[in-house]
């Protein structure tokens, strides 16, 4: 059963001291929040199109992003500068079944068309123009990933089943527990090819857009071509692959120099014991207390890769204040303004900070490492 992660935004000010002082903080953050506009890329899994017993219909998606995604978005874009994407997980298994001898880089790219007018016609509905690109994300044809597929994909299946699926379509599949999945590459992400339009569209976003949406379901992985199959000296060619969403994100926020990068779940931040009485949620927490505890390793689906993201941007963005959250997609404004959610830092006070959701206090602060 998949987890559902928490997470949290960043502190922007000063590093938290204290019970007085971190109250004081959290004003300075809604303060400078409120004065300075932030750049910030906000990504959304492809889940929160489609709710737990609904059918993955259009219009069952649609209807998800207008009363979801479009008013959190509508807010963050009040007073801070947006790049938005976003996941593609189940669409793209829907489609990869009704299509099974398309290869993925073009199962992609229709997904980041579909997706990309299900978002564009909820966000119209708030009065926020959109630009949805179709967006190709370079990666290396020698990546160990194309060597050993392990991201899975689509439903699961009987042992025969996946032998003959295996034998007439040529695909990988792996065991999944008791059952069998289709698994393709997922390579790391290099550079995203149509970032300089990303660029051009902020220069001239208001509250109402234009909202870039780019490299949905983590873009279209593509290589040179003459590095990989065809014998062409220029341009490219597409790879069969997966590459992961958020991970993608990370690179979009740091080549855009965003000052920070929100992973938006159904389920929150970070928490520790999740889903058991003693469960508690991180407010915030550094990167090196995420990475020496492994946070979110333990968590099923998804929340792993999430955390990894997360850390990967804050520690390698040219931004010394850079920040990560994680948080619930209704939650989307407060976490700019660190009241919910988790927030990453290189640098928290304490190395990780809880909520009291019971007591008077909104914070505690913990020194002692804990293995969530």
């Amino acid at each position: 059963m998949a987890t559902r992660g928490r997470l949290m935004l960043p502190f922007l000010g000063r590093p938290f001291v204290g019970a007085r002082l971190g109250w004081r903080q959290c004003s300075d953050v809604a303060e400078a929040s409120a004065t300075k506009k932030q750049r910030i890329v906000v990504a959304v899994g492809g889940n929160a199109l489609i709710r737990r017993g609904e059918r993955l219909t259009i219009e069952n998606q649609l209807k998800a992003a207008r009363n979801d995604a479009a008013p959190a978005i509508k807010k963050l874009m009040e007073t801070n500068q947006i790049i938005f994407t976003h996941g593609n997980g189940p669409q793209v298994g829907e489609l990869a079944l009704e299509r099974s001898a398309a290869t993925f880089d073009v199962l992609g790219a229709e997904t980041q068309g579909q997706i990309g007018y299900i978002f564009a016609q909820a966000f119209a509905s708030v009065n926020i123009m959109t630009v949805a690109i179709v967006t190709q994300v370079e990666v290396d044809p020698q990546d160990p990933a194309f060597s050993n597929p392990s991201k899975f994909v689509g439903p699961v299946y009987g042992a025969k089943e996946a032998s003959a699926l295996s034998d007439s379509l040529g695909w990988t599949l792996k065991p999944d527990g008791e059952y069998f999945r289709r698994v393709v590459a997922s390579p790391k992400p290099l550079r995203i090819l149509q970032l300089e339009a990303a660029r051009a569209l902020l220069e001239v976003q208001t509250p109402n857009g234009p909202l870039p949406i780019l490299c949905g379901g983590g873009g279209v992985p593509v290589t040179r071509m003459g590095n990989s199959f065809a014998n062409i000296p220029s341009g490219y060619e597409g790879l069969e692959a997966v590459i992961d969403k958020d991970r993608c994100g990370a690179l979009l926020a740091r080549e855009l120099q965003a000052d920070g990068y929100i992973i938006l779940t159904d389920g929150g931040g970070i928490w520790e014991n999740f889903g058991k009485p003693n469960a508690r949620e991180m407010k915030a927490a550094s990167t090196a207390y995420l990475k020496d505890t492994r946070a979110g390793a333990k968590f099923p689906g998804s929340m792993g890769p999430k955390v990894e993201a997360a850390i990967e941007f804050v520690e390698n963005s040219s931004n010394p204040n850079a920040w990560a959250a994680l948080g619930d997609l209704k939650d989307a404004s407060e976490i700019v303004f660190n009241r919910e959610g988790t927030l990453i830092k290189k640098t928290v006070e304490g190395e990780v900070q809880w909520y009291d959701r019971a007591g008077k206090n909104m914070w505690k602060v913990d020194k002692v490492p804990r293995f969530p």
